[in-house]
């Protein structure tokens, strides 16, 4: 929001320095982003008024203008768009333009010039600003410029603009009047409102002009002012400087009062061409299918019948809130204005702006709430302007429809309370008074009862009220002191103890975290090689994506972890080691989608060697280790492995399912080269995902002391020859079966295939630790259980021992 100094100051008499008001505004919650300076870049540029223009003697291109600047100059010139009786910047005699040009009388074929008639260009003026026909020209000023008038003031760049970085919820601001009210308030010095009385003549405006609302969910108020006999042209001088400094730019007199009354009272207006609405009828309605209407930027644009329009008797003549339609347009030959002052549903304004793609003053501040109350007083404060600067005639009464009146708003509020939140001291009646310089009503001596005007939609509830005292009082007196109750322990729920566990194990086990998007793009479903009926392709689709990459929710944590790898290996950022502990979302029909917690996790590259140890590349089997790891460190027993031709993106035959007994945890292996392919890895990759939250259905919480064994242990190793096809895991799962109870662990430590053993075969070497408690075991007894362990592998798997 930007806001005019000079202009603030016609409702406020403030007389701060911008810089010490912007720093108040500031420390209010009010933050000033920038103090704009407009001084111009030049001197000595005045308004002139061309009385006559006489053709160049020897030049056809160029004219001699007679020009009154208080005194009578002669001026050359070659623009185009001259004209006797126009008010235009001059140059004088020593004038200095932008750029450190210097004006000195010249001579143009024999002709005499005292002086320059300048363009807006070369004084270095705003384009945007600027009227299309005045940017290739000499710059036209307001026709109420006194001749020798100072034409930066004439301009309105003797001025300061406070641009405002604005909350959502203060709608109240995007005007002069309430930011005058905050300033008023914070200041002390009095509001002076605007004067919004119109003389009227004896027409009837119900015998001219209908207005109907079939809408009323999206359209709560209407109301309709009519002004006849408007003479449409410039703008005055003050007026004109008002909306540039405030960044729009002018028009003509009955267009610029609308955008005036929009900033001064933050109700946007629209004012149509009263004899080109059919039967001078108003409908608020829903836009039919398929209606088309062409707006202000001479665009058609197609609607729906989820959009407000405004329509006459036969058509749409506006988009509500958002952009008027051409064909009602204010043009020079209108003669009679129907103005609209009206309150729309934000939702509404802000779902049309957006398909449409159209972005307007109007719009924003619908979107960000309208005072329901205000329309009346915005249409008649810009009847009256019309009546004055346009030279209208305002018919008597208005068009009010009011569907869906405000429910006042009054918000209990306890001073003790206000001091326990703030840690102030302040009384009751320096509470009352706060609250009245915000033009509360206060009533009651404790506890208040507090009654809100409808431009402060913001407040709601008593912690808005003790902010409004805060911030009133100011946060710098607020004693700095620490919290006088007793502070609560902070308390995880075993949920996020259980999330906290997952990040400590996956950290430890050597894993690098990442937090990725929750957003992926279709495409990555199928470089991963999902066939079509995929549980992962029933994604959860986003209505309103960013972008096409962001369209769905990610149903795993291997694309963000994929896209993470593929961005490190571009940058030689290897070896890649990474985890991501977060939530994946399944359709669930018509229900909210259901949000799992998955821990997952990728490695790629090679470790470096060093002094002591070999390189090691971080393979299948690495990252089976870094797994087995993490589960055990969150006292998960009783995991198996079992090879898995479910995961079209893993490698065939280097895939496996980890398990909790008949419970599937997740999946891990090593990376398709397709998919490495496709996302670009330069490398073996292997990754791993885990349904977290089952997983905390296993988590062993009541941990059991067990003493350190007291009698020695008897180590042996067996070495059996088993078909290569047999899982490790199987013959595992026989050696301790067999052993009972006096084995304590089974770790393989050799797996060997060549000469001398077959083909087809492989050789699986373990270490087997016998044990027990309670005594010593004898070399028979040890000898009995390896024994036992020997036949069983025979018998059952058909293993061998290992000459």
């Amino acid at each position: 929001m930007r806001v005019p100094y000079k202009w603030l100051q016609q409702y406020v008499a403030v007389d701060l320095p911008p810089e010490e008001l912007a720093e108040k505004l500031t420390m209010a919650g009010l933050a000033v982003e920038n103090i704009e300076n407009l001084a111009p870049d030049f001197q000595g540029v005045v308004a002139g008024r061309i009385e006559a223009i006489t053709p160049h003697p020897n030049a056809e291109h160029l004219v001699i203008c007679r020009v009154d600047t208080g005194r009578e100059l002669q001026l050359v010139t070659g623009a185009p768009n001259v004209y006797a009786g126009q008010t235009v910047a001059v140059a004088l005699e020593g004038a200095r333009l932008p750029a450190g040009k210097e004006i000195r009388r010249a001579t143009f074929r024999g002709v005499a010039s005292e002086g320059m008639l300048c363009s807006a260009q070369e004084l270095g003026l705003d384009a945007s600003l600027i009227s299309p026909a005045d940017r290739e020209g000499i710059l036209t000023l307001p026709p109420d410029a006194p001749p020798g008038a100072d034409a930066a003031e004439v301009l309105g760049l003797n001025d300061v603009v406070l641009v405002l970085e604005l909350t959502p919820n203060r709608a109240d601001c995007l005007s002069i009047l309430g930011v005058a009210r905050e300033v008023a308030a914070l200041t002390g010095v009095p509001l002076r409102l605007p004067e919004i009385a119109v003389r009227e003549d004896e027409r009837r405006i119900e015998d001219l002009a209908a207005v109907e609302i079939e809408a009323p969910d999206l359209c709560a108020r209407y109301v309709a002012r009519l002004v006849s006999g408007v003479r449409i042209g410039p703008s005055p001088g003050w007026l004109q400087a008002c909306l540039r400094a405030a960044g729009m730019r002018p028009i003509n007199n009955v267009v610029d009062i609308t955008n005036f009354v929009m900033l001064e009272m933050g109700q946007p207006l629209h004012a149509f061409d009263y004899d080109l609405l059919q039967q001078h009828r108003i409908i608020v309605r829903r836009a039919a299918a398929e209606e088309k209407i062409k707006t202000l930027d001479d665009v058609e644009r197609e609607l729906d019948p989820e959009m407000l329009v405004i329509a006459d008797a036969a058509r749409p003549v506006a988009v509500a809130g958002v952009m008027g339609g051409l064909e009602t347009e204010v043009t020079p030959e209108t003669a009679n204005i129907l103005i609209e002052s009206a309150h729309f549903d934000g939702a509404s304004i802000r779902r049309t702006s957006r398909k449409l793609g159209l972005r307007s003053e109007a719009s924003t501040r619908f979107e960000r709430g309208v005072n329901l109350e205000g329309a009346a007083a915005a249409a008649d404060r810009a009847a009256r302007l019309m009546a004055e600067l346009a030279g209208g005639s305002v018919a008597r009464g208005r068009l009010d429809c009011y569907v869906r009146k405000r429910r006042p708003v009054t918000i209990l509020l306890r001073p003790q309370r206000v001091n326990y939140l703030l840690g102030t001291t302040l009384t009751p009646a320096a509470m009352k008074e706060l609250l009245e310089r915000l033009h509360l009503e206060v009533s009651g001596e404790g506890p208040f009862q507090v009654t809100v005007p409808a431009y402060r939609g913001d407040l709601t509830r008593e912690i808005d009220l003790v902010e409004e005292i805060a911030r009133l009082y100011g946060y710098d007196n607020i004693p700095v002191t620490l919290p006088g109750n007793i502070t609560a322990r902070e308390k995880q729920t075993p949920a996020q103890r259980w999330e906290e566990a997952g990040r400590e194990a996956a950290a430890t086990a050597g894993l690098a975290e990442v937090v990725t998007y929750s957003f992926i793009g279709p495409r990555v479903l199928d470089q991963l090689l999902l066939p079509p009926g995929h549980p992962w392709r029933q994604a959860v689709k986003i209505q309103n994506p960013l972008r096409d990459e962001q369209g769905i929710m990610r149903p795993s944590l291997l694309p963000g972890l994929l896209e993470v790898a593929g961005r490190n290996a571009s940058r030689r950022v290897l070896p890649v080691a990474i985890y991501e502990l977060g939530r994946v979302f399944i359709p669930a029909g018509r229900q909210l989608p259901a949000e799992p917690l998955r821990l997952g996790g990728l490695v790629m590259g090679t470790i470096d060697h060093g002094w002591n140890w070999p390189a090691v590349e971080m393979d299948f089997f690495y990252l089976k280790g870094i797994v087995e790891n993490i589960l055990a460190r969150v006292k998960i027993k009783g995991i198996t492995w079992e090879a898995a031709t479910a995961y079209p993106f893993l490698h065939p035959g280097r895939a496996a399912t980890i398990k909790a007994g008949e419970l599937s945890l997740g999946f891990l292996g090593e990376l398709h080269p397709d998919v490495l392919a496709a996302f670009d890895l330069p490398s073996r990759a292997c990754v791993f995902e885990l349904d977290w939250d089952q997983a905390g259905t296993l988590n062993q919480r009541q941990l059991g002391y067990e003493p350190l064994p007291r009698f020695p242990a008897v180590e042996r190793d067996l070495a059996v020859v088993v078909g290569d096809n047999l899982p490790a895991a199987a013959v595992e799962e026989v050696i301790k079966e067999a052993g009972g109870d006096l084995l304590k662990s089974c770790t393989l430590f050799d797996v060997y295939q060549g000469a001398p053993i077959p083909e087809g075969y492989k050789s699986l070497a373990y270490t087997l630790v016998y044990q027990l408690p309670d005594r010593t075991l004898t070399d028979a007894e040890v000898n009995a259980a390896q024994g036992r362990i020997q036949k069983a592998l025979e018998e059952r798997l058909g293993a061998t021992l290992r000459a």
